[in-house]
């Protein structure tokens, strides 16, 4: 029978190593599995987080493993790429950091053992990701097993699969199972004996068979349905040789229908399913990607609690610890690989490595409904090459799955004629028009124009949202980083997106902040903080709630500024959460009044004098702040960049005059502005003259400043694109040179409106 034996003790881990050990050094740190050597450096900032090659080895008696013919090493996630050794000598090399693969070690082992692993994150042009907004930690970050069985086994060979493909079809009332196994080494006689289990563990049905496909019929089968029900069956396969058992697999599987409409969205056992809720990176604070079964439970949890129906698992292959959550809990899934951002010729086949690896390991769940062959990785144009790579990847998919779609989130700038939208079946854009750029009023416009111009390609949002801090203000503006602003900017893209029920998905970005190194923004370095909820999980941002209210059946109140707690202003205005009809605030005792909404959001205009006591109450249930009157702002709510050279309350600002803090696109509207920043420009390309007498062509971070990249850029302060062009660029200002160019932008009058 077969035997997994849990391998992730007391490792002996170094990132000093040129050389495959001989012995097991002791003199490496001690360290137990999953472990991540990023775990620090890759969450502070500077995009200095080491990147190259660290060892792990350990020794282990071959008399302490069970009794077996074939011992299989099991690696279920090495970034990015590892090399295994046994006793000196090299077993195997792979190439993909979020996937499980696994190694025959039986011809190497020897009485005592010394296994080595060196796992490499340095930087090449053949494995992705190589360039994304998020950390590449490096280490053996997941579990680490020994699987012991017999000469006869099912499959352990092929891209990290169990070893068996499960194939529901729903037919009426009754349910089709196809099953498929696949065994290594069969011998003549071995039978299969198939078995069929409800959620109960009780046996429906079962098979005995020389044959490795077979099918079943489930009567009156119980639909897998989403959040209302997600319900499992089970199958297991027994590999019997006689009357003994060899070896065993089991999975369990869901029977479901869905559908995508380019009108109705999404559609799951027949009826609509409106597909709203999150993606998830799968980092967190302190661990990297080391992340527990705990960590993995609490965050499904608080996805659960704003009432998600879908996540999107970006933007690679996650533990299936949590694959088998999404399927347990009934959120529906799109899983992808990390070809993202900038596609590299030689990369090619990595992308379809890693796509058979996700499919071949992930077949089974009914969670999952779409392939996802790409992220933004037409940001720099869409060159024959990226196009024939995702007609092999989309093509690669269908030929795998029958029975699933495929999807891209394509980014703002490709533009809705690009041919690299024609090849998937269904489409999703990244956008952040109102945050990078652009006005938050921008986002539903922009999908119906897309949805008149395709009317036949199903549409959806598989990014969007804004970063926010502890920072506060009664005047959110965009880019202040301030919890308010995010507020602010759900409100508004909840009522944009979810009442179009032709978009077939929305996936805010993201549900929690995560670690991106390259990042110097916001008052905390190496972060990205669009998250819903804060890094290390202990805090709900007031976004959240926005979302609860619109998703969650659970009853709630939620007062929004706890945090906000000083205020100058005589009447300030307060924000209230609820999926209540009706909620009633009352200031130290006093009530100020009922108020409905149909959106979910209440707004209350409060006198604010002394220290006030808020509480808001929706029938049975209350919710309660505190809010205090200054004479001056708080500095502490006022963010202030680590390692700015200059902040935008330092600017000077005078009325009817342009700064550093108005928009670029105001700026450049007038002849003066526009003449100003055609110079500036000019400087930062390093006199790039062009070709042939063309005009100079701008880049950033290798990618030509088309256009639509404008145009979103037009939307940012001129601090705010200057701050970020100057990194992507590699161009930085003084503050000096920032006062200089904020004195010149403040001799331009502004237009009269």
């Amino acid at each position: 029978m077969r035997t997994v034996v849990n391998f992730n003790a007391k490792w002996a881990f170094t990132k000093q190593n040129d050389s495959v050990p001989a012995v097991l050094p002791m003199n490496w740190n001690w360290v137990n599995l999953p472990h991540c050597w990023n775990a620090i450096d890759g969450q502070d900032g500077d995009n200095d987080y080491y990147r190259g090659t660290c060892w792990y080895a350990k020794s282990f008696n071959k008399a302490d493993l069970p009794a077996a013919d074939r011992y299989y090493l099991e690696l279920q996630g090495a970034n990015s790429s590892a090399d295994v050794y046994l006793n000196g000598k090299k077993l195997a090399h792979h190439d993909g950091g979020y996937s499980t693969w696994r190694v025959d070690m039986t011809d190497a082992l020897e009485g005592v053992n010394l296994l080595a692993v060196a796992v490499d994150n340095a930087a090449n042009d053949t494995v992705y990701p190589q360039m994304a907004d998020f950390t590449f930690y490096g280490g053996i970050y997941r579990d680490v097993n020994i699987i012991c069985v017999s000469e006869s086994h099912f499959d352990l060979d092929y891209y990290g699969g169990p070893g068996m493909m499960i194939t529901p079809e729903v037919d009426g009332k009754d349910a089709k199972v196809t099953v498929e196994t696949f065994v290594t080494n069969a011998k003549a006689g071995q039978k299969l004996r198939y078995a069929i289990y409800d959620a109960d563990e009780n046996e429906l049905q079962s098979i005995v068979s020389n044959e490795t496909k077979v099918c079943f019929t489930i009567e009156n089968v119980h639909l897998w349905n989403g959040r209302k029900d997600p319900y499992l069956y089970c199958c297991e396969v027994e590999l019997l040789d006689g009357n003994e058992v060899i070896d065993n697999v089991c999975s369990r599987f869901g029977c479901r229908t869905f559908q995508i409409d380019p009108e109705r969205g999404f559609i799951l056992n027949g009826e609509e399913y409106p597909l709203r809720g999150v993606s998830r990176h799968q980092d967190r604070w302190g661990k990297g990607n080391a992340l527990s079964h705990e960590d993995h439970i609490e965050d499904m949890d608080l996805i659960c609690e704003v009432g998600c129906t879908t996540i999107r698992l970006a933007h690679y292959q996650h533990d299936q610890f949590f694959y088998d959550l999404c399927d347990e809990r009934g959120l529906v899934i799109w899983a992808e690989i990390p070809y993202i951002s900038k596609h590299m010729p030689s990369g090619r086949e990595n992308t379809i490595s890693q796509m058979k690896e996700l499919i071949t390991q992930n077949y089974n769940h009914p969670s999952i409904v779409v392939w996802g062959l790409s992220n933004e990785i037409s940001i720099g144009g869409s060159d024959e090459d990226l196009l024939e790579n995702h007609r092999i990847l989309n093509d690669l998919c269908h030929e795998m799955d029958k029975t699933r779609l495929t999807t891209i989130a394509a980014v703002s700038m490709c533009k809705m004629d690009d041919p690299y939208l024609q090849i998937p079946d269904v489409v999703s854009y990244n956008h952040y028009f109102g945050w990078y750029g652009g006005e938050t009023s921008m986002n539903g416009p922009w999908f119906d124009k897309f949805h008149e111009t395709h009317p036949n390609i199903p549409i959806g949002c598989s990014e969007y949202g804004c970063e926010a801090l502890n920072w506060h203000t009664s005047d959110p503006r965009q880019g202040d980083y301030t919890e308010e602003y995010q507020a602010y900017y759900h409100e508004e893209l909840i009522k944009q997106l979810f009442p179009r029920k032709f978009m077939w998905a929305t996936h805010v970005w993201n549900m929690f902040d995560f670690g991106a190194d390259a990042r110097n923004e916001g008052g905390e370095n190496g972060q990205n903080h669009k998250g819903l909820v804060t890094f290390d999980r202990k805090y709900k941002k007031d976004s959240f709630y926005a979302y609860k209210a619109w998703l969650s059946d659970e009853p709630f109140v939620h007062l929004c500024g706890k945090r906000y707690v000083d205020r100058v202003e005589d009447v300030t205005r307060v924000t209230v959460y609820s999926n209540q009809p009706e909620v009633e605030l009352f200031a130290n005792g006093v009530s100020l009044g009922k108020k409905t909404a149909a959106d979910h959001f209440f707004y209350f205009d409060v006198p604010n004098t002394g220290k006030t006591t808020l509480t808001a109450v929706a029938g049975e249930l209350k919710d309660e702040s505190v809010i205090h009157k200054v004479a001056e702002p708080n500095p502490a709510y006022r963010l202030v960049e680590k390692g700015a050279i200059l902040n935008w309350f330092d600017i000077e600002a005078p009325e009817g005059y342009f700064s550093l803090n108005d928009k670029m696109g105001d700026v450049i509207a007038t002849v003066q502005g526009k003449m100003l920043f055609m110079g500036l420009m000019g400087k930062m390309m390093g006199g790039n003259k062009g070709k042939d007498g063309e005009a100079p062509k701008m880049e950033a971070m290798g990618f030509e400043i088309n256009a639509d990249m404008m145009s979103m850029m037009n939307g940012f302060t001129v601090l705010r694109l200057f701050t970020l062009m100057g990194g992507m660029m590699d161009v930085k200002f003084t503050k000096e040179q920032l006062l200089e160019i904020n004195a010149k932008l403040n001799k331009i009058k502004k237009p009269a409106k």
